[in-house]
């Protein structure tokens, strides 16, 4: 059964000929570049186990794990405004989670070539159709160098474990000049929400050192939920531009 066949069977749309050449030879690239050794497992396998079957058991949570989100809300408009027009581009969703994000992305710019790594399969299943949804880890991101020109994660690197390692692997599927968006937790308020053995949240400056590695520009800020209400500090937003 070819792709075309597997995503019809999936009840997702089938993807036009010229993007489905685009599929093929993303993930070519990187079955080749995991032959080649280029992917070592990097969490312990008991522990990724235990992230996995967390995420598979929230995907039953529409409350606390909704597959929307409200496109009014600050931390959508800042994606939206960062990346600007999208059509005929191609956008990874990095721990995408339901795609409540790729959802407005989709539907802001229906041109736009978009992808969705999640690590639990069960949180996919509620990825809508014209997303390309695909299982993963952000710390082995199945995609070849400069695949992408536009990368984001939103609240999912705080659950990435070995930091770093997302990090590069996040600027190394970004093109030269493409753009990478980070939303996640401010460390000065760790604490302030129940939060599983291996999550971490971040100080701007730690972010901020780790992207500037690959990233010729970087800033960070604060980040609120509404424009008309202050940031209250507990997500902060990293801008960085390859």
């Amino acid at each position: 059964m070819n792709l075309r066949s597997i995503l019809a069977a999936c009840g997702r749309t089938a993807p036009s000929q010229s993007r489905l050449g685009n599929i093929l030879t993303l993930l070519s690239r990187a079955r080749e570049q995991a032959v080649a050794g280029k992917f070592e497992p990097a969490l312990d396998a008991a522990l990724r186990g235990e992230i996995r079957r967390s995420f598979d058991e929230a995907a039953r949570d529409e409350e606390n794990f909704p597959s929307t989100i409200d496109p009014r809300i600050r931390h959508v408009q800042a994606l939206l405004k960062f990346f600007g027009p999208l059509t005929d581009r191609r956008v990874l969703d990095v721990g995408c989670g339901k795609g409540r994000f790729a959802r407005v992305l989709r539907e802001s710019n229906p041109g736009a070539d978009i992808w969705g790594l999640d690590i639990s399969e069960e949180m996919l299943r509620f990825v809508p159709a014209g997303i390309h949804a695909l299982a993963g880890s952000m710390t082995e991101l199945p995609f070849a160098d400069s695949a992408f020109n536009f990368v984001y994660a939103t609240e999912s690197l705080e659950h990435a474990v070995e930091i770093e390692r997302a990090v590069n692997e996040m600027c190394r599927v970004l093109e030269p000049g493409g753009k990478l968006f980070i939303i996640d937790k401010n460390a000065e308020h760790w604490g302030k929400l129940k939060t599983p053995e291996w999550e971490k949240w971040f100080r701007r400056k730690e972010l901020e050192k780790l992207l500037a590695r690959h990233c010729r520009e970087v800033r960070s800020e604060l980040m609120s939920y509404w424009d008309d209400v202050a940031p209250d500090g507990l997500f902060l937003a990293w801008y960085a531009c390859k």
